[in-house]
């Protein structure tokens, strides 16, 4: 298995901008982590930027960055997307999210002119942008009995594993995030202990 589960991110949203012949170019970024907040940000920035003539985009998604998508939403074909999604690739970044909002200034940039306009400013925006590490987790939801509670939480405490949805009634169930790299030491560990499903 694959044990590179760390990738880079960025921490919150940042804005670029570049200026043609009275086009403007406005690249903005934003840290998601699925397609659906995608579509609502791509969806609310078209009402909010309403009156531009284009919103091109493109995001990857997951620590492999196996997941992603461009649009050059009306400009011509691999103008505008595929260079934003070049940016995001040069920038070694996964888990993000570009559209660059296009005000038409009036005079035609030419195919060239347009893939140095939306690589620049969404350039601007990445660069503005706080990097992160992310790790690659999954979330196990285990359930063990009284008697295993105190092997389950110090395998928890030693592997220092977040948790959430505790339930300490009947029957003990809560749910924690593992590394990817640990996840076979975590069940292995786990084995005798609780009962893991993943979620």
């Amino acid at each position: 298995m694959d044990c590179n589960d760390a990738y880079s991110s960025i921490a919150a949203p940042s804005e670029g901008l570049f200026k043609d012949n009275g086009s403007r170019f406005i690249a903005l970024a934003y840290p998601v982590e699925t397609q659906q907040q995608v579509k609502d940000i791509v969806a609310s920035l078209k009402k909010e930027y309403h009156d531009a003539r284009h919103h091109c985009y493109a995001y990857r998604l997951g620590y492999k960055g196996d997941v992603f998508r461009s649009s050059d939403d009306g400009e011509p074909s691999g103008s505008a997307g595929r260079p934003i999604l070049g940016q995001i690739d040069s920038a070694g970044l996964s888990d993000v999210l570009v559209v660059v909002v296009r005000y038409f200034g009036g005079i035609k940039l030419g195919i060239p002119g347009l893939i140095r306009a939306y690589k620049t400013s969404t350039a601007d925006a990445l660069s503005h942008a706080p990097v992160v590490e992310k790790i690659a987790g999954v979330w196990f939801r285990l359930s063990f009995g009284y008697d295993a509670m105190n092997t389950v939480m110090k395998v928890l405490k030693d592997m220092d594993l977040p948790q959430r949805a505790q339930n300490f009634g009947m029957e003990c169930s809560l749910e924690v995030r593992v590394r990817l790299s640990a996840v076979a030491d975590f069940r292995e560990k786990m084995e005798n202990a609780a009962k893991l499903e993943e979620i």
